[in-house]
C-alpha cells in the first residue's frame, strides 16, 4: 500500500544520504550567493581553458579530459577533506534524475563549445543570458508556477532582447547559435534540477556524474568531432586547468543551489558576460559588436524585472 511504502523508501534514502529540507533564509542565502558567484567566475575562466583547447585539439578531446579531470579532483578531494567514507558522498539517491540531470548538462556543455569554434564568449554569454528568462517559462510546467501580466511582458521584452543580438550586424543565425540556443533551455532546466536534487544528493554528487557524464559524452562524439591533435605542454595544462576548476566549481555551484533559491542566484548569471567579455579580450582579441551589448542589457533587464517581481511577490505571501 502507498502508505506503507513511503516510510520504508525514507528509510532507504536516509540511510545513505539524510534528506535535506530546502532553506530560504537570509543567512544561507548570502551563502549561496557568494558560492555561486565565484563559481561563475571560476567557470568563465575554465571557458577561456576550453576554448584554448578546442582550438588546438577538438571538442570531443576536451569534453573527455575535462571530464576526466573533473571527476578524478571531485574524487580526491572528496577522499581527502572526508576520510575514510568521504567517497561514499558520491553515491546518488535519486540516480535516474541524477543521470538526467547529468546527460543534460552533456549537452549544453557540447552546444557551448560547438558555439565557441564560430563565435565569440562574449556573444555566447550574452545569449546565456536567457537562461533566467527560460527558467521562468519552465517554472509553469514543472513547479505549478502562473505567469502574471507583468512576468509575460517582461519575459516577450527579453526574448525581444534576443532579436536585437540577432539582427544584421550582430550575431548571425548559424546553426552552432541554433544549437547554442537549445542548450540554454537544457541548461535552465538543470539549474531547477539542482535546487530540486540537492534534498537528497551532496554536492560532490553532482558534480562528480556530471564530470563523469561529460568524459563519456566526449568519448561518444569523438568520431563525429575527431581529434586535431595532442597538444603540446601548454595545451595539456589548459585541460588539466579546465577540467579541476569545472568540477570543483560545480561542487561550489551545486550547494549554492542548495542554500539560496533559484530566484536569489539567478542574476549573478549576468556577471558572467563581464568576465567572459574582459578574457575574450585579454587572451583571444575579442570585441563584441553594440547589438550584442545592446541586447544582452535588454535581456538582463528583463530577467531583473523578472527577479524583482518574484520577490514582490513571496513578500506578500509571506506578510
Amino acid at each position: 500500500m502507498p502508505g506503507r511504502a513511503a516510510p520504508g523508501k525514507h528509510r532507504d534514502m536516509s540511510a545513505s544520504q539524510p534528506f535535506r529540507a530546502l532553506t530560504d533564509n537570509a543567512a544561507d542565502t548570502v551563502r549561496g550567493i557568494l558560492l555561486a558567484a565565484a563559481s561563475y567566475m571560476i567557470l568563465t575562466i575554465g571557458d577561456i581553458a576550453a576554448k584554448w583547447a578546442i582550438i588546438v585539439s577538438g571538442v570531443a578531446w576536451a569534453l573527455m579530459w575535462r571530464g576526466a579531470f573533473g571527476a578524478a579532483a571531485i574524487a580526491g578531494v572528496t577522499a581527502w577533506g572526508h576520510g575514510g567514507r568521504g567517497l561514499w558522498r558520491l553515491r546518488p539517491v535519486r540516480w535516474k534524475l541524477v543521470a538526467l540531470r547529468s546527460g543534460l548538462s552533456s549537452f549544453t556543455t557540447i552546444s557551448w563549445y560547438l558555439a565557441w569554434q564560430h563565435m565569440q564568449l562574449a556573444d555566447t554569454y550574452a545569449l546565456g543570458f536567457t537562461a533566467p528568462l527560460i527558467m521562468t517559462v519552465l517554472a509553469v510546467p514543472l513547479l505549478g508556477e502562473r505567469l502574471r501580466w507583468r512576468r509575460i511582458l517582461s519575459t516577450l521584452v527579453g526574448f525581444a532582447g534576443v532579436l536585437v543580438m540577432l539582427r544584421p550586424g550582430g550575431i548571425p543565425l548559424t546553426p552552432p547559435v541554433l544549437l547554442l540556443m537549445a542548450g540554454l533551455v537544457t541548461m535552465a532546466l538543470t539549474r531547477i534540477m539542482a535546487r530540486f536534487l540537492s534534498q537528497t544528493e551532496t554536492p560532490e554528487c553532482q558534480a562528480f556524474w556530471l564530470m563523469v557524464s561529460h568524459g563519456m559524452s566526449g568519448v561518444c562524439i569523438l568520431p563525429i568531432a575527431p581529434l586535431l591533435s595532442f597538444g603540446d605542454a601548454l595545451s595539456w595544462t589548459a585541460l588539466l586547468f579546465l577540467g579541476v576548476s569545472s568540477g570543483l566549481a560545480h561542487c561550489m555551484f551545486s550547494r549554492a543551489y542548495g542554500l539560496a533559491p533559484v530566484s536569489a542566484l539567478a542574476p549573478y548569471e549576468y556577471t558572467m558576460l563581464l568576465w567572459g567579455g574582459l578574457a575574450g579580450w585579454l587572451v583571444f582579441n575579442e570585441v563584441p559588436s553594440w547589438t550584442t551589448l545592446a541586447g544582452a542589457a535588454i535581456v538582463a533587464f528583463a530577467g531583473l524585472y523578472n527577479l524583482h517581481r518574484e520577490r514582490v511577490r513571496r513578500a506578500l505571501e509571506a506578510g
